[in-house]
């Protein structure tokens, strides 16, 4: 897949230009499904939240950026759903737009529904993160992130690239994530991690990783 992973949406018209280059064409000729699932993993997170993730009444722009079609992808239901059904759908769309919420909550569902072991095959698809939406593409997202517990106990989270992610960098009303608190965190981590404000994303295709910020962030190396 190609990533647009972003700590709180599309932000800025530098964040918003390099989604258009991932998609290849208008986001007006674009079909999306949206994955609220990580919002319930999370204890600050209640139903209003998913919904104002979906119908874009939030202040992270992800929905309501003006699809050609937006569905909804919910992925605690996927297993009491056909595959071939399912797995239909997202093939035949554009873009999955996953919220944030809790990391961990949202790596369960995505082993758990079926849909992690499809990624691999959806190389022409793109995957835009919101906060734990992006930090779940990590190997792993350190315990100072753990709320939900999963099964395993650990941190694991998807793997699908080679680097950690530390959102919402110096924001004003998380006094838990300044840089000080970015460098603890990254100091017990064994890959390489990316502190970013909200203002900022990361970019990969093919392996490729680039940084688009109108803001600051940092990468610390283990």
């Amino acid at each position: 897949m190609k990533l647009l992973l972003t700590s709180a949406g599309i932000k800025n018209p530098s964040i918003h230009n390099a989604l258009v280059d991932l998609l290849g064409k208008p986001i007006s000729d674009t079909n999306a499904l949206c994955i609220p699932t990580a919002g319930y993993g999370h204890p600050h997170h209640k139903p209003a939240s998913a919904w104002r993730f979906i119908t874009g009444h939030s202040s992270t722009p992800m929905c309501e950026l003006g699809w050609k079609s937006l569905g909804v992808l919910e992925l605690t239901a996927l297993p009491s759903i056909d595959k071939d059904r399912w797995a239909a759908w997202v093939r035949e769309t554009d873009v999955l737009l996953v919220n944030g919420g809790d990391a961990l909550y949202l790596s369960h569902w995505m082993r758990e529904s079926g849909l992690a072991d499809l990624l691999p095959s959806l190389r022409d698809k793109v995957w835009v993160g919101l906060s734990a939406g992006s930090m779940a593409m990590a190997p792993c997202i350190g315990e100072e992130f753990m709320g939900w517990k999963p099964p395993s106990g650990r941190d694991i989270a998807l793997g699908i690239v080679e680097f950690a992610i530390f959102p919402h960098l110096d924001h004003e009303d998380l006094p838990e994530n300044t840089m000080a608190d970015a460098e603890r965190w990254a100091a017990g981590m064994h890959v390489p991690c990316y502190a970013i404000d909200d203002q900022t994303a990361i970019k990969v295709t093919d392996g490729v990783v680039e940084v688009i910020s109108e803001g600051h962030w940092i990468l610390f190396t283990p």
